[in-house]
């Protein structure tokens, strides 16, 4: 893989205009009755078509058989290694809300979720309860008192939460207290290297407080936090691929992702029919989109295969603003599976599309991941995106003499 040193040296400045479309958790896997995948089964004419012009493959997001979170996956997309660039999730949600994060805060992504009497996790995500009751119970766990540190607990969206410690050498060298499944009791913090014994003290005397202060707050009755992370410094896209890039994104952990490495973010609706608005309200502004639809990786999660297909259908009905457009390069993927017959991220590879006038168009008529294995981009690693989106919007410059 050709790395940013010798990216920035063939990087060209150009008014070309690329857009990534990127459904969250895109793959998923047949259901039984049908033999079908969720885009198997959804009606995506305008995506078909497109890919009937397009070169197509499968990318995978860090490496074959490795299930990626979020962060990284998105990061590959970007073309920064995520194995070189380890950021931690905690970082990206409280960017996300506009927090005015310092040099000396350690940053956790929280989960408000559900314990029974015997403190054991029923659901993770406490019935994704609304952003309303969310922000109220973050004001209840803002005034608990933590020895030696600040405490800011701010809402991001639905059960997520952030949490921000401010003090004097903290160390993010921590374990989370997520278990990543249900029917056990969430995990003790412990340290990870030398050093970060007083920060996982601090942080399990919050955990603790907070069980205690929502007890009675049912089914938001317990806090997961994963993801810890200080502030890191990232290559801005800017100054490795010359572009003026900008982000479409509802949700805040991956505004906070879009910032952290360089990107204007556009304030948007909820709406997947809002984000494409907003791109052409915007057009004109930047030669470089990422387009966030969440939903897809939402009702894969939550096991939903009929919602997953409906959401893959909205963003297919709003393409033709897209199209209309006529971006030099349109790249449509996910960043990650999540299937809904698994109900949770997985390592299958994501089906991908690459549209440029300049494409070899490979035979593919349809966009779905079995199609998709017989394009002619074949399987990638998905750091190698961008490169290839530079490339056919002529913004490269030749490799040597």
């Amino acid at each position: 893989m050709i790395g940013f040193d010798h990216i920035k040296e063939l990087a060209l400045k150009t008014p070309s205009k690329i857009v990534l479309l990127v459904m969250d958790g895109l793959g998923g896997l047949p259901a039984s009755e049908s033999g079908r995948t969720e885009l198997e089964m959804a009606n995506t004419p305008n995506l078909d078509q497109l890919a009937a012009k397009s070169v197509c493959g499968l990318h995978d997001p860090i490496s074959p058989g490795i299930t990626p979170g979020s962060g990284p996956a998105h990061l590959a997309l970007f073309g920064y290694d995520p194995l070189l660039f380890d950021i931690g999730r905690g970082i990206l949600e409280t960017l996300g809300i506009d927090f005015d994060l310092e040099e000396k805060d350690l940053a956790a992504r929280g989960n408000f979720c559900t314990v029974d009497e015997k403190g054991l996790v029923v659901d993770r995500r406490a019935g994704r309860i609304p952003t309303e009751k969310s922000t109220e119970l973050c004001q209840l766990l803002s005034k608990l008192n933590v020895d030696g540190v600040q405490l800011f607990v701010n809402p991001v969206k639905e059960h997520r939460f952030s949490v921000v410690f401010r003090g004097d050498g903290l160390s993010p060298e921590l374990t989370e207290s997520d278990p990543q499944q249900v029917g056990v009791a969430p995990k003790a913090i412990s340290t990870l290297s030398p050093g970060a014994e007083r920060t996982a003290r601090l942080v399990n005397q919050f955990v603790d407080e907070a069980k205690a202060a929502l007890a009675e707050s049912y089914p938001a009755n317990m806090v997961l936090l994963r993801g810890f992370s200080k502030h890191p410094n990232l290559p801005k896209m800017a100054e490795v691929y010359r572009l003026n890039p900008a982000a479409i994104a509802t949700y805040p952990m991956y505004r906070g992702l879009a910032k952290l490495v360089g990107m204007k973010t556009l304030a948007t609706g909820e709406s997947i029919e809002a984000e494409f608005a907003t791109l052409c309200q915007h057009y004109e502004e930047h030669d470089f989109f990422f387009m966030h639809v969440k939903r897809t990786d939402s009702a894969g999660e939550d096991g939903n295969f009929e919602a997953k297909v409906s959401a893959i259908e909205e963003v297919d009905a709003n393409l033709p603003q897209l199209m209309t457009l006529a971006p030099d390069v349109i790249v449509v993927t996910g960043d990650h599976s999540t299937p809904a017959m698994l109900g949770a991220h997985s390592w299958h590879p994501v089906p991908l599309l690459l549209h440029s006038r300049w494409c070899r168009p490979d035979g593919v008529s349809q966009f779905s991941e079995r199609a998709c294995m017989n394009g002619s981009l074949g399987r990638l690693p998905a750091v190698e995106l961008m490169p290839l989106a530079m490339a056919y919007a002529l913004k490269l410059t030749k490799f040597g003499a």
